[in-house]
C-alpha cells in the first residue's frame, strides 16, 4: 500500500512538473521589447557603462574644488640633544625632550591651470553622453532582436497550423482513396501518392515544429524567461499597426541614429583632448594657505602658525615634450572625424536598403493574395475534374501543393512587412520610440 501511494505521489510530482515546464504564456511584441530592455544583459551592461562614465565625471569635477588635508603626529624622542644657534656659550644647557607634538592643516585651491580643469570636465561630460548614446543604441538593437524573433515565432506557428490544417485534408484523401483502390476504381499507385503526401507533409511539420522550439528558445533565453516556456504571439501585432508615416529619406537616420550620436560627443571629447594637452604650455598657478602647532617638550611650543600665498609651477621640460602629446590628440581626433564618414555614408547605405525592402515586401504581399485566389480556384477545377475521371492523382497533389505553399507565402509576407518596417524604423534610429512605457506580461494559457 505504502509503495502505490508513493508511486501515486511520484506520478503526481512528474505531472505537476511537466505542467510547469511547458507553461504556456500569450505575448504581445510590446511587452516582449519591454521585458527584454529590464532583463537583457546587454541593456544591463550598457546602463553600467552610462553609471560609470557618470561617476568618472563627477570625480573630474571635484578637482575644481579645494584640496584640504590635515596631519598630526605624536612621537617619543630618546636622548635628543637640542642646541641653539647663536646661543650664549655660558648659558644653562637646554632639557633634552623627550616628545614632539606636530599638527598641520593645509589648503590649496587651483586657480589657473591652462583650462586643464575646465576641459578635462568638458571631456568626461561628453563621453558621458557618448556612453548614453551608445546604451541607447543597444536598446535600439535589442529591440530589433526582440521583432525579428517575434516575426519568426509567429511565422513558425502559422507554417505549423497550416501544416496541419493541410495534413488532415490529405489524410482525408488517403482514407477516400483506400475504399476507391478497393473497389477498383483507382490504381494502387494513387493511393501511394496520397499517402507519400501525408509523409512528405509530416516531414514538413516535424521540420516547422523544429523551427518554433528554436526560435522559441532564442525569445526566452533573451527576455530570462524559464526556458520551458511556450510563447504565444498576438497575431494583431501583424495587423493593427499603422505604417502611415513611414520614413522615405536618410533624413531621419542622420538625425536620429544614436550610433552617429555617440560619434559626434567622441569627436567633441577629441576637441576638449586637445586642449588639454596644451594645457601643458601655460604654468599651473593655485592660491595656498595652512596652519601648523608643534610642541617640542620643554624647548619650544608653536601655535597658530597661519600661513597663504601663491604657489606657481611651470615644467620647462615638458614644453618641449608635449608637442608629441598635442600630435596624438590631434591624430585621435581625425580618426574619429574619418569614423563619422564612414558611419554616415554606411547608414545612408543601410536606410536605402531597408526602404526597397520594404516597398518589396509590399508588393510581394499583393502578388501573394493574387496567388491564393488564383491556387485555391486552380485546386477547385483539378478536383472537379479528378472527381469526375478528367484529372489524374498528379494533378490533385500538384494542385494542392501549390494551394499550401501559396498560403504559407500569403500569411508570412503579412508578418514579413511588419518585420521590414520595423526594419526601416531601426535604421533610421526610430525604433525604441514606437514602443509605450513598460507593462505587465500578459495572460497565461
Amino acid at each position: 500500500m505504502k509503495i502505490r501511494q508513493l508511486l501515486l505521489f511520484g506520478i503526481s510530482i512528474i505531472g505537476i512538473a511537466s505542467v510547469t515546464a511547458q507553461e504556456k504564456i500569450s505575448l504581445t511584441l510590446d511587452e516582449a521589447v519591454k521585458l527584454a530592455w529590464t532583463k537583457s544583459n546587454e541593456v544591463t551592461l550598457a546602463d553600467t557603462k552610462v553609471n560609470t562614465k557618470k561617476y568618472e565625471l563627477q570625480t573630474v569635477k571635484n578637482n575644481q574644488y579645494p584640496d584640504f588635508k590635515v596631519s598630526g603626529q605624536y612621537q617619543r624622542l630618546t636622548k635628543a640633544s637640542v642646541e641653539m644657534a647663536n646661543a650664549d656659550p655660558d648659558a644653562a644647557p637646554l632639557p633634552a625632550p623627550d616628545q614632539l607634538i606636530l599638527a598641520q592643516a593645509t589648503a590649496s585651491l587651483p586657480i589657473f591651470s591652462g583650462f586643464k580643469i575646465q576641459n578635462s570636465i568638458k571631456l568626461s561630460d561628453n563621453l558621458y553622453q557618448a556612453e548614453n548614446a551608445n546604451a541607447a543604441k543597444t536598446k535600439e538593437d535589442i529591440t530589433m532582436r526582440v521583432v525579428n524573433y517575434y516575426t519568426a515565432l509567429y511565422k513558425a506557428q502559422k507554417t505549423l497550423d497550416l501544416l496541419k490544417e493541410n495534413q488532415k485534408s490529405a489524410q482525408q484523401r488517403v482514407t477516400d482513396f483506400i475504399e476507391l483502390e478497393k473497389n477498383g476504381i483507382i490504381p494502387r499507385n494513387d493511393l501511394l501518392k496520397a499517402q507519400l503526401l501525408v509523409s512528405r507533409t509530416q516531414l514538413s511539420i516535424d521540420e516547422a515544429n523544429n523551427n518554433l522550439n528554436n526560435i522559441n528558445f532564442y525569445l526566452t533565453t533573451l527576455l530570462k524567461l524559464n526556458p520551458g516556456t511556450k510563447l504565444t504571439v498576438n497575431e494583431s501585432d501583424f495587423f493593427t499597426l499603422k505604417t502611415e508615416n513611414t520614413p522615405k529619406s536618410d533624413a531621419p537616420a542622420l538625425e536620429n541614429r544614436k550610433d552617429l550620436e555617440a560619434i559626434h560627443f567622441q569627436q567633441k571629447a577629441n576637441e576638449a583632448n586637445i586642449k588639454i594637452a596644451k594645457a601643458a604650455y601655460y604654468p599651473s598657478i593655485s592660491l595656498l594657505g595652512g596652519y601648523t602647532a608643534l610642541d617640542l617638550k620643554d624647548i619650544v611650543t608653536v601655535k597658530y602658525a597661519m600661513n597663504f600665498g601663491v604657489g606657481v609651477s611651470y615644467d620647462l621640460g615638458g614644453i618641449l615634450k608635449n608637442k608629441a602629446h598635442v600630435k596624438v590628440a590631434e591624430s585621435k581626433a581625425l580618426e574619429v572625424k574619418n569614423t563619422e564618414a564612414i558611419l554616415t555614408d554606411r547608414i545612408k547605405v543601410e536606410v536605402q536598403k531597408a526602404i526597397e525592402d520594404y516597398d518589396l515586401a509590399i508588393n510581394q504581399n499583393i502578388v501573394y493574395n493574387e496567388a491564393v485566389q488564383q491556387t485555391s480556384e486552380n485546386y477547385r477545377i483539378v478536383k472537379d475534374k479528378f472527381d469526375n475521371g478528367l484529372s489524374d492523382t498528379n494533378d490533385l497533389v500538384d494542385a494542392d501543393v501549390e494551394n499550401l505553399s501559396a498560403k504559407i507565402n500569403t500569411a508570412l509576407s503579412k508578418a514579413t512587412i511588419i518585420q521590414k518596417y520595423y526594419e526601416l524604423l531601426s535604421t533610421t534610429g526610430q525604433l525604441s520610440q514606437t514602443f509605450n512605457l513598460p507593462i505587465a506580461i500578459g495572460t497565461k494559457n
